[in-house]
């Protein structure tokens, strides 16, 4: 079978999710008010996958899955698998156990409401007019505190009236500790019922957090999947072997745990598989309605890795490359200090999971663990061109504040899908949209313009040839994926560039690599004062 993560659909897929797509068309024109309602739902986005398998006999059978649930249920009617562990049922333990916990939370907010409100109110109340009334006596003080001050710089004063005047200015002291400890005592018991009542709210959080807890282990506990092997395993076991060590919410769910299970049921042997997003994109993401997309890797990669084995599973698509000889770095220039590398498409910067070969194994095995080889930035895998290397500490420290303080111009040339001039994007300009990553879909970004870091890209287009246009670009920060994410997003340009695994459309007429390239890089190194730029030529 194909590997889920890393994968490009073929013919069977393709056909089976066509077959979907008239489905979905016929659904769309019934009268019927749960049609209507299903394909509203996948309208707003949703993730659907084809799993074609055959059985003892090799008669070959296709599923279909959604991702998650449509009006709160794991299925909906023929045509898609159930879900992997249907915990949804109204009169099940975990819808009664829920409705259990929604009480928790009902009692909790019309106790803020009330009780607490009452108490609190009462208790700031007593506070202010406490408050006042010290004001109020400090105030007194203070006028019969100039008065006496001005008795005392009288020349008729004489010692009797001074101390009359101290006396005076002792009592009233003592007056307001004495007011100090009459108001703490009347405040004490509206601060005893406030915090009782604190309390109380303390204990029902508890009770509901302790309460959803346990019933989140239950399904974890129940949640349990099939393997190639008919071996079963439960989600707390499969995610305690992970740096997670618990599951995310909504584990389980997606569509390819979904149609595995449901042929390893069947007695069915997968043969490939594919998912593909239907509908708008979620807030932030970059989704693109019949585009095929590897299963998430937060919540499906642990998963899979278990109902994955036993069954022949091909290698990603991406592993492919250096150890055959097929990538070829180049050095394009070194001193004592660094050296600049031309990296091919589809070679890792850095080492990464796997036996592939990254650019700065290559380097160690050219220059020796001597040298202390560190890369001093990265281009993504997928992307091709200049690089930076550094040869001893001090030239890394130097080389990465340059980073740091952007004072290194990069030039990247990019091919996007899609005619900018149709399309009406302005031929220069600069974008701006905050990235963060995509914790349960890594290494994918989104757009966070609330919680997101910055990233800035300046861009100018210079041709458009067969439906692609030519860009450069020059990002002015150095988010993971920013130039992908800039190009695809519909708040940036709307064009991903060609070739994107995960942002962009597939096409059959290119090669398959991503149509990015890192043209151009300056600085000013500062360990010998010089100005550097170098270019290589754009490979496509």
């Amino acid at each position: 079978m194909n590997n889920p993560f890393d994968y490009a659909p073929d013919a069977l897929c393709r056909e089976a999710f066509d077959n979907l797509m008239k489905m979905l068309g016929s659904l769309k024109e019934s009268k019927e008010a749960s049609d209507v309602a299903f394909c509203r739902e996948l309208e707003a986005g949703k993730m659907l996958g084809v799993l074609v398998a055959v059985d003892s006999e090799d008669v070959r059978h296709t599923l279909f899955a959604f991702s998650g649930q449509i009006g709160e249920r794991g299925f909906w009617r023929d045509g898609f698998v159930g879900p992997v562990f249907d915990y949804l049922r109204p009169d099940g333990y975990f819808k009664t156990k829920e409705r259990e916990i929604s009480s928790f939370y009902s009692e909790i907010e019309r106790f803020e409401r009330g009780d607490l409100s009452e108490a609190r109110d009462a208790c700031e109340s007593m506070r202010e007019a406490i408050q006042a009334e010290l004001s109020e006596r400090k105030e007194m003080m203070r006028r019969s505190k100039m008065q006496r001050d001005a008795r005392r710089a009288s020349p008729e004063i004489d010692e009797a009236e001074k101390e009359a005047l101290v006396r005076r200015s002792q009592f009233e002291k003592a007056e307001l500790r004495r007011l100090k400890q009459r108001n703490a005592d009347r405040l004490l018991p509206f601060e005893a019922k406030l915090k009782e009542a604190e309390e109380y709210l303390g204990a029902l959080k508890r009770m509901r957090r302790e309460r959803s807890e346990a019933l989140q282990q239950w399904l974890f506990t129940n949640f349990r999947v099939l393997n190639a092997r008919g071996e079963w395993k439960c989600l707390s076991e499969i995610f305690a072997e992970t740096a997670m060590k618990t599951p995310p919410s909504g584990a389980g769910e997606c569509c390819a745990p979904k149609l595995l299970q449901a042929a390893y049921l069947r007695g069915w042997t997968p043969v490939s598989i594919a998912e593909y997003w239907y509908g708008k994109a979620k807030e932030g993401e970059v989704r693109i309605h019949g585009e095929h997309y590897p299963a998430c890797r937060g919540k499906c990669l642990p998963l899979l890795s278990w109902m994955l084995q036993g069954l022949p599973v091909q290698p990603p698509l991406g592993s492919e490359g250096v150890e055959q000889g097929k990538f070829s770095p180049e050095i394009v220039y070194e001193n004592e200090w660094f050296c600049v590398v031309n990296k091919p498409s589809g070679m890792l910067s850095v080492p990464g999971k796997g036996n592939s070969v990254s650019v700065q194994d290559w380097l160690v095995g050219r220059y020796g663990e001597e040298r202390g080889v560190k890369m001093a930035h990265r281009l993504d895998r997928d992307t091709s061109g200049l690089l930076i290397a550094t040869f001893d500490p001090e030239a890394f420290r130097m080389m990465q504040a340059l980073f740091a303080t952007r004072k290194v111009r990069k030039t990247y040339e990019a091919l996007l899908q899609g005619d900018y001039i149709a399309s009406g994007v302005p031929r220069q300009g600069r974008i701006s949209l905050p990235l963060t990553p995509d914790w349960l879909d890594r290494p994918r970004q989104r757009v966070d313009e609330v919680e997101g870091k910055e990233a800035v890209t300046e861009y100018e287009f210079v041709k458009v040839d067969d439906e692609c246009s030519r860009v450069i670009f020059h990002p002015l920060t150095g988010r993971t994926h920013q130039l992908r994410v800039h190009s695809a997003s519909a708040k940036g340009l709307g064009m991903p560039i060609c070739g994107d695994p995960l942002y962009g459309k597939r096409t059959v007429r290119l090669e398959r690599r991503l149509y990015l390239h890192a043209r151009r890089i300056e600085f000013s190194f500062p360990l010998d004062g010089r100005d550097y730029a170098f270019e290589i030529a754009t490979p496509f």
